[in-house]
């Protein structure tokens, strides 16, 4: 006599994955989902200090393209700042003058860095009395915020720098609050290699003084 095997039995004998195997695979499948974003697309930066005021005050949390200037190949691991080897880039493109961009400090590419892109490969790059002029021409400056008047002295680097030749491969960089900014004024030319990305927009803001939110920043895209 031959037995057959009717289908509730059929479904029976097959292996089910436990509720826990599944829930445990869900969050795998997301998490490597948000690192590949986080790696390759966009990440979000929050501003800690008021060197950019008052395009972003501390507090805000904008969202950085992470392939505007082309591909990193990972070279940390996650969450810990272990660098593996050089930075690589494909497709590598110089940011564009006016760019708001996050990088490695290169003092200590521990730590990110926020500034506006000033100078570009070949510029003539020169500050003269708060007054920044690219190949000897004044540049129009809208973002620019200065505090303190303009030193009666010769206040170097802050206020009178330069002319330097920015090399290729390479940016000058400012703060929009730029008595209140280390920038390439005091530690240099960034390498494009330790560019993260370009900043997109404001997604939330946190006012810390008063302990309220921002709602009239939510969505402010940079330029």
């Amino acid at each position: 006599m031959t037995n057959n095997i009717n289908e509730a039995e059929e479904k029976s004998l097959t292996p089910k994955k436990s509720i826990a195997r599944e829930d445990t695979e869900a969050i795998l499948i997301a998490l490597l989902l948000a690192l590949l974003i986080r790696t390759f697309i966009i990440q979000a930066f929050k501003i800690p200090s008021g060197s950019m005021e008052n395009t972003l005050l501390i507090g805000d949390h904008i969202l950085v393209s992470k392939f505007s200037y082309g591909t990193h190949i990972p070279n940390e691991i996650p969450f810990l700042n272990i660098k593996l080897f050089d930075d690589i880039i494909l497709f590598s493109e110089v940011p564009e003058r006016e760019d708001i961009i996050v990088f490695k400090f290169p003092k200590d590419e521990r730590r990110d860095f926020i500034k506006r892109v000033i100078g570009l490969p070949g510029d003539l790059l020169e500050v003269r009395r708060q007054k920044v002029y690219i190949n000897g021409k004044l540049h129009a400056d809208t973002h620019a915020r200065h505090t303190d008047p303009v030193s009666e002295g010769s206040l170097v680097p802050r206020d009178d720098f330069g002319p330097v030749l920015v090399p290729d491969g390479y940016v000058f960089v400012m703060g929009d609050n730029r008595e209140n900014s280390q920038d390439s004024r005091y530690w240099g030319f960034l390498n494009v290699k330790k560019v993260r990305g370009k900043a997109l927009m404001i997604y939330w803001s946190w006012n810390r003084i008063e302990n309220w939110v921002r709602f009239d920043r939510f969505g402010k895209i940079l330029d």
